[in-house]
Parts: structure tokens; C-alpha cells; sequence
């Protein structure tokens, strides 16, 4: 276990999610998974399909994280520029990779399928770039230095990430805890700053709720060692107390 911080950013790519034509279910299941294996996700952006856009996007997020994992982008049409993006930004050309045109070559062989230009669009990456393995649909992602390329459709990217976990460098994991606040956050925020201010290694968050008429507010302590976690939590609840005293008839 190391006790450094490794940080990620998503690319997530396609006009259809900025129309809210598809709905994105790719950004949470990233964060779910790095967050597990002690990777955080610090950013996401969601850009259309625009070369420029992505080039730009892309450059900005690589520099400043050490990872970048994109969605989006990379199937047959001729709206599937994110090969051709990655490789702009990379400034290498995008070539029809021999490994992959075989790979897809053969399965649609296998299937009595033409693997027509369209198809073979599929099997174009930056010069340089290693498959990330698609054991759904067979077209590979693709990784080239610290960005991870994979597909837009769900289960597809889920099984890409799969095979991309295991070669990631991780860091410390947040450790996290819950209190349940029965007021709202009007009621607590000066004293949930002060906390905050004082637990500095911690991240406090406060997420409202309205239920039955009534607002309530669940607060989440997040921090990488346990003891400044159960410090910071224990300010929280002794928050939650004396304004529970203070409001009791």
C-alpha cells in the first residue's frame, strides 16, 4: 500500500450526451472503481464530437493528471473522430493498426461477415498505441501514454476498464463515514465550516435531503487516515448534538 495520491480525469465524448439524447452511465461507474482501488477522479469534462474540442480537452487534462480515461468516439461512422483526435494531440499519425485489422479481420471472417471499410475504421490508432482488450464486441480500445481510449457503449467500456485496472499504478484509498443530520444545511453550515477548517487532512461533504416535508442532510467525512477521519467525525456529531439541544423545547 503507498501512501501517495494518484489522480485520473474522464473524456467523456459524443454529442448525443451533451443532447441528452444518451444518457451517460460510463462517468459513475469509472468513479466507482477508481475510488475502490485508490485512484482519485478529480475532473471529468464531456465535449462534443469536435477534433479540436477533444485535442484540447485531452492536452489540458494529461498534463495535469496521471491518468486521462476517454469514452466515446471510436466505432465505424464517420462521426468517430477520437482515434484521430488522440493522435493530433499526440502529434503522431492515425494508422490502421496491423494487430488490430487481423483481430477484427478474423472474427468477422469467423461470422461470414464483410469487414468493410466502414468496419476497419474501427482497427485505426495513434502510431505507438497498445490494445486495451474488448472481450464484448472484439474492436480494441487503445492506450497511449497516459491516456486510456475505450468504447462509448456501456458494457463495452465496463469490460475495457476491467482489463485496465490491473496495469494501474494506485495510491492511498479515502477512507469514509457517514452522520446522519436531521436539520438542513442552513442550520449547520457555520458550524460545518469550522469543522472543516479545523480538520484540514479531511473532506467534509453535505448532501440535503427532503423527505416527508422535511429537510435533512446527509454529511460524509472523507480522509486518508483513519484517525483524522474518526477525529473529524466525531466534531460532526457533537455539531449535530448541541444543535439538537439547542432546538429541544
Amino acid at each position: 500500500m503507498t501512501d501517495e495520491v494518484v489522480t485520473a480525469a474522464m473524456l467523456a465524448i459524443g454529442d448525443e450526451l451533451l443532447s441528452g439524447r444518451t444518457k451517460d452511465k460510463n462517468i459513475g461507474h469509472l468513479a466507482d472503481i477508481l475510488t475502490a482501488i485508490g485512484i482519485d477522479l478529480e475532473e471529468v469534462r464531456i465535449v462534443p464530437d469536435d477534433e479540436d474540442r477533444i485535442v484540447e480537452a485531452l492536452n489540458a487534462l494529461r498534463e495535469r493528471y496521471e491518468y486521462v480515461f476517454t469514452s466515446g468516439g471510436i466505432g465505424p461512422t464517420h462521426d468517430d473522430i477520437t482515434a484521430d483526435a488522440v493522435a493530433k494531440a499526440f502529434d503522431v499519425p492515425c494508422e490502421h493498426d496491423a494487430a488490430a485489422m487481423k483481430l477484427m479481420g478474423d472474427n468477422y471472417a469467423s461470422r461470414g461477415i464483410e469487414f468493410t471499410e466502414s468496419r476497419q475504421r474501427m482497427a485505426r490508432m495513434p502510431r505507438g498505441s497498445a490494445h486495451i482488450a474488448n472481450p464484448v464486441s472484439t474492436a480494441p480500445g487503445f492506450h497511449i501514454g497516459n491516456v486510456y481510449v475505450m468504447a462509448g457503449v456501456p458494457s463495452v467500456f465496463q469490460a475495457m476498464v476491467d482489463n485496465v485496472i490491473p496495469t494501474l499504478r494506485v495510491g492511498q484509498k479515502l477512507l469514509s463515514r457517514s452522520v446522519n443530520c436531521p436539520f438542513g444545511e442552513g442550520a449547520i453550515a457555520v458550524p460545518l465550516r469550522n469543522i472543516q477548517a479545523t480538520h484540514p487532512d479531511t473532506i467534509i461533504g453535505s448532501y440535503p435531503k427532503y423527505e416527508n416535508g422535511k429537510f435533512s442532510t446527509e454529511l460524509v467525512i472523507r480522509a486518508r487516515e483513519e484517525e483524522k477521519l474518526l477525529a473529524a467525525e466525531s466534531a460532526v456529531k457533537e455539531m449535530v448534538a448541541n444543535i439538537a439541544s439547542q432546538s429541544a423545547p
